[in-house]
């Protein structure tokens, strides 16, 4: 198992590819081009562990896209091992192989209306067999200056083996601030909740070419106040 894990890991990093584009945590309800293929790969980074969640998402055209996660592969560099949770609620399941699918209606020129989710299985249960575990949102986006500001703002629900113990419902809001379009970006988002998708976010994302912005952020958790390092590459098809 850690073999697979290891060969995972690798793959994601080297690949940087295949679910919902997030601001950090929070989707922000662009959708992938028709035929594209949009990555994310993510590392939240603490004292205790390090956690991986990678993201693929496809172009279905007419405003709706479909793809894979993997999610809340954690490692824990205290122990030298790899986690995996299926007995506790106090954190969420992991790791996850979910699927995703995300749709979006125009409202006006400027606004928008997504919604999304995803659902799937925790990976190599400990004792049991594998549980069910699902997601989703609604979101109102804009787009402000020709896209080079971006807001959103919603509600989501999930189970608890997603979300861990707590309020299974909830509110989201992110913002991208273009200041040097496609060169320098102001990235933050908060999500309520005291699990452990509640959380604030804040960060810079630097272009490292067109289609490659990698982003480093601040995170804080709204359960007992612990603090993070997001790190974020992304290579979008846009």
């Amino acid at each position: 198992m850690k073999k697979l894990f290891l060969l995972w890991v690798c793959v994601s990093w080297t690949l940087t590819v295949l679910a919902q584009q997030t601001i950090f945590s929070v989707p922000s309800s662009d959708i992938t081009p028709i035929r594209k293929i949009l990555a994310q790969q993510q590392l939240d980074i603490n004292g205790e562990q390090i956690r991986s969640s990678t993201t693929v998402d496809y172009g279905l055209g007419h405003n709706w896209e479909v793809g894979l996660n993997i999610y809340n592969l954690d490692y824990s560099p205290q122990q030298r091992s790899w986690q995996r949770n299926d007995t506790t609620l106090e954190m969420p399941y992991g790791p996850l192989l979910l699927i995703n699918a995300q749709r979006t209606i125009d409202l006006t020129e400027t606004l928008h209306l997504g919604l999304g989710g995803q659902t799937g299985l925790n990976l190599f249960p400990t004792m049991n067999s594998s549980a069910w575990v699902g997601w989703g949102y609604a979101n109102l986006g804009a787009s402000l200056d020709d896209e080079h500001y971006q807001a959103v703002i919603g509600a989501y629900a999930g189970n608890k083996r997603y979300l861990a113990e707590g309020s299974t419902v909830g509110m989201h809001l992110g913002i991208d601030a273009g200041v040097w379009y496609e060169k320098v970006h102001l990235l933050g988002d908060w999500a309520t909740g005291t699990h452990e998708y509640g959380q604030l976010v804040l960060g810079v994302e630097v272009y490292l070419q067109k289609h490659l912005p990698l982003a480093l952020g601040w995170r804080r958790s709204n359960q007992d106040g612990s603090q993070g390092v997001v790190v974020q590459l992304t290579y979008t098809p846009k």
